[in-house]
């Protein structure tokens, strides 16, 4: 599967109104912090994601820099007309860094995610910690069903499709070990983005696992 590069000007109408969610991968000294803000539309295996925002904040941005400038995204149209589901990935950074997204009173419904190693979702003061592999399979649906769409016009939208590529080379070539390879060597931050907020914003018996393929990224048109 491909891909979906679209313009505005083929873009589908959907109905009724779409809902909103946002990633954020919190990057270290070395790593981007890169956000995606997903626009939903549909039910079930009608669902589609649409990439409408995609942001790298520059090397060395501090938290509280970063905390300010998603809180005055999120009081802006569209998304004011409700509270978007923000899933922030603390594995990293750790909670002291969470906590600054909690104590600045977000319009947003805040999501802390811990990636593992394991095979179990699990809770814990309001943190989900999350297998690896389920965030690498939901993006691994979104590709194979075409399911996520990416608009042309956004700065960082050749930045996220190289990062895919390089995604879907990495989970090829691991074979066996399918999802051990991901996030391992090239940057990968936008994916990552794009893997939260497709979690948090699918529902029960949506994006169900498929097997691992290769996938082509082809009519790439800008």
């Amino acid at each position: 599967m491909s891909v979906r590069i679209y313009s505005d000007d083929d873009e589908p109408q959907y109905h009724p109104a779409p809902k909103y969610t946002v990633g954020l991968d919190l990057g270290q000294t070395k790593d981007y912090t890169a956000l995606c803000v997903l626009e939903r539309h549909g039910e079930g295996e009608q669902v589609v994601f649409h990439a409408r925002h995609l942001q790298r904040f520059a090397l060395g941005t501090p938290y509280p820099a970063i905390v300010a400038s998603v809180a005055g995204m999120l009081k802006q149209p569209p998304l004011t007309g409700e509270k978007p589901r923000l899933a922030v990935d603390e594995t990293g950074v750790g909670a002291p860094v969470v906590d600054l997204f909690r104590q600045a009173r977000l319009n947003a419904s805040l999501h802390p995610i811990h990636i593992t190693g394991g095979s179990t979702v699990n809770y814990d003061r309001g943190v989900e910690y999350v297998p690896k592999r389920n965030l690498v399979s939901v993006v691994q649906v979104a590709l194979q069903t075409d399911r996520l769409k990416i608009a042309s016009a956004l700065p960082e939208a050749g930045t996220l499709v190289r990062e895919l590529q390089d995604f879907q080379v990495k989970i090829t070539d691991a074979a066996n070990d399918t999802y051990g390879a991901w996030r391992e060597g090239a940057h990968d931050d936008l994916v990552l983005a794009v893997a939260l907020g497709l979690y948090v914003g699918k529902k029960r018996g949506e994006f169900v696992d498929v097997e691992p393929c290769s996938y082509s990224f082809r009519s790439l048109e800008w």
